[in-house]
């Protein structure tokens, strides 16, 4: 491919660099990133993408081994936060405000724990995936130079120029800039800045550009075209997209979910912290509007309030009543386009080349 504009020569550079044919990157998201999704994005010149969270070491390794005739993925992990602080009287009020939305919810539901963060690193480095990437932290540098001997790219999700800077002394080979208009978790490194510190991609990612040496990839509102160029054009060497593949068959997501991102205006997501503990944006739904309300509890640290509010989730996917749903929304979901996730990249880059052109 030529390219006439620096833009593309830069985002083409990095894209080979990667053995990639496309600089699009599919987002790494916790429970929604089915190998059929990762393959398809594959098949068509981008990146796939894990987003690990919740899952076994042995489960990360059978993801790894699904996907990788296709070509090169990254898989993503949290950087574990510090022990929540239990408050057993505080848990009964949130378990009786949960049970107006969902079953009763038991005293141990707090507990939940997810999996051991050593085990899950260990399963990284067996996987071999061609890029690690992590949010909500750093990793430690023992690790970090375990990749490196390894020839695993390291690339870090940053929500601030901060922590950029941070990322980069920290040996990241990439950051992973995410407006405040991503879908999905916020990944600020510290949860009580999460929101206090959401700035937007428009006005971080130059920002960003500007502090690091390292490549910077793109995140955050961006489902179509206009959104890839200006990105771009910003200073980006790749766009990664999360809500915009989740209407695509092989997302597998809820139809309930998946018609209400279709339907969503910017303003119809809000930032919430009521159904994990950590702030995260979702469609403004009945539930995400009462737990904001005045007189509801405020909700236990993570992942206390993710036990605390499993059986509301599990109940409303089963029923499928969106209202009560974990529905994650960018506020560019309404661009979301419900057509196979192919056709999504191979449409948008060549969007996006036309228009840098």
């Amino acid at each position: 491919m030529s390219a006439h504009h620096p833009a593309l020569a830069r985002a083409e550079a990095f894209a080979a660099l990667y053995g990639l044919r496309r600089p699009l990157l599919l987002a790494p998201m916790a429970g929604a990133c089915p190998p059929a999704l990762s393959l398809a994005v594959m098949r068509a010149g981008g990146l796939g993408a894990c987003g690990a969270l919740l899952m076994q070491p042995a489960a990360i390794l059978a993801w790894a081994d699904a996907v990788r005739e296709a070509g090169p993925f990254q898989i993503n992990l949290w950087i574990p936060d510090p022990a929540p602080a239990r408050d057993p009287d505080h848990e009964a009020r949130l378990r009786a405000f949960l049970g107006r939305f969902g079953p009763a919810v038991p005293p141990e539901a707090g507990d939940a724990a997810p999996p051991d963060f050593t085990a899950q690193c260990e399963a990284l480095i067996a996987a071999r995936p061609r890029v690690v990437s992590s949010i909500m932290g750093l990793y430690p540098p023992a690790f970090v130079a375990r990749l490196k001997e390894r020839g695993i790219a390291w690339w870090a999700t940053a929500t601030t120029v901060a922590e950029a800077l941070a990322a980069e002394a920290a040996g990241a080979d990439a950051v992973v800039v995410q407006g405040a208009e991503a879908g999905g978790h916020r990944g600020a490194f510290r949860a009580d800045q999460a929101e206090a510190q959401a700035v937007g991609l428009m006005a971080l990612l130059p920002a960003v550009v500007d502090a690091v040496s390292v490549p910077v990839v793109a995140t955050g509102g961006i489902a179509e075209a206009r959104g890839a160029a200006a990105a771009l054009l910003l200073g980006a060497s790749a766009v990664q997209i999360g809500t915009g593949f989740l209407r695509c068959p092989e997302a597998g997501i809820p139809s309930a979910w998946a018609d209400g991102l279709g339907r969503a205006r910017p303003e119809e997501t809000r930032l919430t912290r009521a159904f994990s503990g950590r702030t995260g944006r979702s469609l403004a739904t009945d539930y995400v509007a009462a737990a904001a309300a005045p007189d509801a509890p405020v909700p236990a640290p993570y992942p206390v309030q993710r036990g605390l509010t499993q059986a509301m989730r599990e109940a409303a996917v089963k029923e499928g009543d969106l209202s009560r749903m974990q529905a994650w929304a960018g506020q560019a979901a309404g661009l979301a386009r419900a057509v196979p996730a192919g056709e999504v990249v191979e449409g948008i880059w060549e969007e996006t080349q036309g228009l840098l052109r």
